[in-house]
């Protein structure tokens, strides 16, 4: 049995969609389907012109699922494509262009998009910093707390920055940037960043991304700054038992003591989920300097040392 979705200009067929890809909960790839297209105002300003990463699950989540990089062989003509070089070749990563194209993702039990942070007309030109505040242990109060003071350093350097709750532990820390300079001076910085902030707090923080040396300290990871490395997608859905959604927050939100990772999930984000309800909806206009950020970083270093 196949369902008929109609998605702008465009009808998808869904196969199956009564399938139970999240049995904890009982939500189907109908579900998915449904999800992803609520979404899909609010979704497609982040995501237009960069590849993604597919997360997939045919037999639902706490099956064995795969990542895929490059777009199927049997996708329909319409789903955009961009040829990505990689060590040894290309990869035809999918890019999602419109609301057609999450729907049909979603029919493919693609349950979450991981995002690269630059776009294809300029992929060697990144738009984002991302810090991804990984904990050791659930401990979310920290992890807020961790991220409201990395949100303070940003600021110092001149950036600004956003949340995300990823719907699995943790927290992205992103400041948009213009697309002048290339992956290496923008993970260098990103490091840079890191450093400060474990010297500052090495009780709590960490750069070290062995886990047998982290204790409980939370790791400020910074990898996904790095060419073809990606980053989960505002909005995605998680594969975690509750289905729960990486979505973007206020910044005020992180001082809330009742905020967890996994509080927003599928089928009851309301107006978050919307265009007007979007906290990233001026995220893009809010690009600043790198060279900038680096610059006083450097004055900042100069004057408090790290390691």
């Amino acid at each position: 049995m196949s369902r008929f979705v109609r998605a702008g200009r465009r009808t998808v067929e869904v196969s199956n969609p009564d399938k139970v890809l999240f049995p904890e909960v009982g939500l189907t790839k109908g579900d998915l389907v449904d999800h992803y297209l609520e979404v899909a105002d609010a979704a497609l300003p982040h995501l237009r012109g960069r590849p993604l990463n597919l997360e997939r699950y045919p037999d639902g989540v706490g099956t064995e699922g795969f990542l895929q990089q490059s777009a199927g062989r049997h996708f329909p003509p319409w789903v955009r494509r961009a040829r990505v070089r990689k060590k040894g070749g290309t990869v035809d990563h999918v890019v999602a262009g419109d609301a057609a194209t999450l729907v049909y993702l979603a029919g493919q039990a693609a349950v979450t998009l991981h995002a690269w942070t630059s776009r294809v007309d300029r992929l060697d030109r990144p738009d984002r910093l991302i810090f991804d505040l990984d904990p050791t242990v659930e401990d979310f109060t920290a992890v807020r707390e961790s991220a409201q003071a990395l949100g303070e350093l940003l600021r110092e350097l001149g950036l600004e920055p956003f949340a995300l709750l990823t719907g699995s532990r943790g927290v992205h820390v992103v400041a948009p940037i213009q697309r002048r300079h290339g992956f290496d001076a923008v993970r260098d910085l990103a490091r840079d960043v890191a450093g400060v902030m474990s010297d500052r707090d090495p009780g709590r923080l960490t750069t070290e991304a062995r886990k047998a040396k982290r204790g409980d300290r939370i790791l400020i990871d910074v990898m996904r700054n790095a060419y073809a490395h990606t980053a989960v997608a505002p909005y995605a859905v998680r594969a975690r038992p509750e289905a729960p959604v990486a979505i973007p927050i206020p910044w005020s939100e992180l001082s809330d003591p009742d905020l967890g990772p996994r509080r927003y999930r599928v089928g009851d984000l309301g107006p978050r989920g919307r265009p007007e309800g979007d906290p990233w909806r001026d995220l893009s206009r809010r690009a600043r300097s790198l060279g900038e950020a680096r610059r006083r970083l450097d004055v900042l270093r100069a004057e408090e040392p790290v390691r």
